[in-house]
């Protein structure tokens, strides 16, 4: 069963992707996923401050 019709875009800025990946016969997987710039900006954001968190967490525990 597949879906031809797409949902309409709700940020002007929105970037979209898809996958379907196939296995032999019976295995099918499929995904999609949908984000903004500022979505990107903020996952980023979020890897630095628990990067900086492990560092500062490391440099203690060899004290």
């Amino acid at each position: 069963m597949t879906d031809t019709t797409e949902p309409p875009i709700t940020h002007p800025e929105e970037m979209r992707g898809e996958f379907d990946l196939r296995i032999g016969e019976h295995i099918n997987i499929r995904g999609a996923g949908r984000t903004t710039p500022a979505n990107v900006v903020t996952v980023g954001i979020m890897i630095t401050a628990v990067l900086l968190a492990a560092a500062v967490l490391v440099k203690a525990a060899r004290r």
